[in-house]
């Protein structure tokens, strides 16, 4: 078997501090079908949002480390904190490429917009680490960004109340503090995996306070477009389903979260222990 087959048939590797990175499993299954994934959500630990950056690097390598051990071809961080505030680590102690949340979602929202104003949410560890400002100003330094930690969306998207009026309304107090300081904003960016789900709300949402279309930008599926440029010929192009193996550090509840955020049946996470 030659190196490129080799790599063909080694799966892609995809970690979250929970069930919210399965929408970026779901995205890759989109754009790069015939791939075999293994995907972890350190579900014991979560939420990563609200620890310290030093824990955070610590639980990220950890997790990275379970995924390399497993022979993956690249590492997803589907964790937006993790992606802010571990990727240096990350990206060192790999031997192969490793792709955050925060810079897919950066390009895809400076190609986005068109007036240069960008809005931001997410975690409050990843809006504190300034990850997103620092990664949009290095591609351009006129770019404005405005950021806000939205920290209730998590649960609500959990919840599955993504569509009925506490989501609006959980939206419109949030967004209201984010237009309010910038009502130019014309590109939104859901710097958490959990908030996809809520994409229709937001995007609606932001519409109504902008008083203008808002291009809304996840950073799920930039992350699965740049997978798929990465790997060009050594991605898997066969034409049936590729495998899925999921792990997990704690069981609670996956039963329940998985599908809502993967979008597909679930057969089931193996418990391990990091």
């Amino acid at each position: 078997m030659g190196q490129e087959a080799a790599n063909q048939r080694q799966p892609i590797g995809v970690f979250d501090s929970g069930v919210g990175g399965l929408t970026v499993v779901r995205s890759l299954r989109k754009t790069l079908p015939g791939e075999d994934v293994v995907y972890l959500g350190d579900t014991a630990r979560v939420p990563y949002g609200s620890k310290s950056p030093r824990t955070v690097e610590k639980y990220s390598l950890g997790c990275q480390q379970f995924l390399l051990a497993r022979d993956v071809k690249l590492v997803l961080i589907a964790c937006n904190t993790a992606s802010a505030n571990a990727l240096p680590a990350l990206v060192a102690a790999s031997p192969v490429p490793v792709i955050g949340a925060v810079e897919p979602g950066a390009s895809s929202a400076l190609a986005a917009t068109r007036n240069g104003h960008i809005g931001v949410i997410g975690t409050l560890g990843t809006v504190r680490s300034g990850a997103y400002a620092t990664a949009i100003a290095a591609r351009d330094p006129h770019a404005k960004l405005t950021a806000l930690a939205c920290p209730l969306l998590v649960p609500l998207a959990e919840e599955g109340w993504i569509d009925d009026e506490i989501a609006v309304l959980a939206a419109r107090r949030y967004l209201s503090q984010l237009f309010d300081r910038d009502r130019a904003i014309d590109t939104l960016v859901l710097g958490c995996t959990h908030y996809p789900l809520l994409r229709d709300v937001l995007e609606q949402v932001a519409r109504e306070l902008a008083g203008h279309d808002v291009a809304v930008v996840d950073s799920a599926s930039a992350m699965a477009e740049v997978a798929r440029e990465l790997l060009g010929s050594a991605a898997n192009r066969r034409n049936v389903a590729g495998r899925l193996d999921c792990f997990a550090t704690d069981t609670s509840r996956l039963d329940e979260l998985a599908p809502r955020f993967l979008g597909e049946p679930l057969t089931g996470f193996e418990l391990v222990d990091l």
